[in-house]
């Protein structure tokens, strides 16, 4: 896909890629809210202030191409593949620090956005996608796809039910030949990962993955990555035990970092799962703008799952002087979902996340989880004991 191309015509198509969005003269005279296409194809409302908002967002989007540009041509295309220095490495110490070098500015650059038309090639690169792909032979997808053809289980029943649901109105996802590619890629992994199988979430997930990776195949190893390497165990099982333990560490994170929000939403008696079960396993995907959504996943496949905890708390973070304001549940739904439809400059919201919300180590988090997995685990037995209870009532 990429070996045809020159830099030259990436480049040229990267800045096509990148318009400028024009309200009508009309929308502009009486500021109304307008629809337009994004750069994945998605249709935003908004206002013209909106508009604007993404166009600098774009501007910037251009600048941070030309810097990208600009270290390919001076340490090769592939120099962000040279940040890691291996166990017993006989690398020289210039060697050494040239890898040090480049990890430090591949993790400032990922954080600033990666352009759109090198994001495929650096996704499937530094996930480790590439590397899953290669430990098993090339026609491994086509035949994964060819032998489950047909097949029907649980999972599958509920992928074609929710097909017509994901992203509804697209210009490609919402056609035959959309729904089509993307059932090919859920039920291959359903297959693939029978304790996963499918659970809904991941409908949104593969999608947005289709959009940017171009091929059914990279997408495929895309979410193989995610779910096997980057998120936590048992997170999309059927239980979602691992779901609801990232809960549980969330709420704790929120009463650590946000201590006012926390304190205020516990006396309202709000439960943060409410909406943040959703950003967690459609990893934003359904509640953010798609340009900053693919802003978050760019860092999450680069610095791992505890990104995710970053971009929830910078969201509650953000609008903390109208949260503690709130007198109803309803409330705090409706700022939180207002906010975070209009989060169109990523950059905005990735300096709270990082910024203002401050560095939370996978370690940390880690501890987090293996504190809250007995208490999730003992829950959901008592859970599943009240409904075989019931149903034994039930049939006698």
């Amino acid at each position: 896909m990429y070996g045809t191309k020159s830099k030259i015509d990436l480049a040229f198509e990267y800045q096509s890629q990148v318009s400028v969005l024009r309200p009508s003269i009309h929308s502009r005279r009486a500021n109304l809210t307008v629809k337009f296409q994004d750069l994945y194809g998605f249709t935003v409302e908004g206002n013209v202030d909106d508009v604007n908002v993404l166009n600098e967002v774009r501007e910037k989007v251009r600048q941070q191409g030309r810097v990208w540009w600009a270290l390919e041509a001076n340490k090769g295309a592939n120099w962000y593949l040279h940040t890691t220095i291996g166990p017993g490495s006989a690398l020289t110490s210039s060697l050494k620090f040239s890898a040090l070098t480049n990890a430090i500015t591949l993790k400032k650059l990922i954080r600033k956005g990666i352009p759109p038309v090198l994001r495929p090639k650096i996704w499937f690169s530094l996930s480790g996608a590439a590397k899953k792909k290669s430990t098993v032979p090339d026609s491994y997808y086509d035949d994964l796809t060819k032998a489950v053809e047909g097949k029907v289980t649980p999972a599958t029943r509920q992928i074609d039910h929710d097909l017509p649901r994901t992203f509804p109105g697209h210009p490609w996802l919402d056609t035959p030949a959309g729904h089509a590619a993307l059932r090919r890629v859920l039920v291959a992994y359903s297959f693939r990962d029978s304790d996963v199988g499918y659970c809904q979430g991941l409908n949104y997930v593969a999608a947005l993955l289709l959009l940017v990776m171009k091929t059914e195949e990279d997408a495929f190893w895309m979410l193989a990555v995610l779910l096997e390497n980057v998120l936590v165990n048992d997170c999309y099982t059927n239980n979602l035990s691992g779901c609801h333990v990232e809960q549980r560490v969330f709420k704790d994170l929120l009463a650590k970092k946000c201590p006012r929000i926390a304190s205020h939403l516990e006396a309202l008696e709000f439960d943060v799962s409410l909406v943040a079960t959703e950003w967690f396993l459609c990893l934003f995907s359904k509640s953010l703008p798609s340009e900053t959504t693919l802003r978050v996943w760019d860092v999450i496949f680069y610095e791992g799952a505890k990104v995710i905890f970053n971009v929830a708390l910078a969201i509650f973070k953000m609008k903390e002087d109208e949260l503690i304001l709130t007198h109803h549940v309803g409330e705090v739904i409706n700022i939180l979902q207002l906010t975070t439809h209009h989060l169109f400059d990523p950059d905005d919201l990735l300096t709270v996340a990082f910024d203002k919300i401050g560095s939370m180590t996978t370690n940390t988090i880690s501890k987090q989880r293996k504190k809250q997995e007995p208490e999730v685990m003992k829950e959901l037995d008592q859970r599943i004991r009240r409904l075989n209870s019931l149903r034994s009532d039930a049939n006698e």
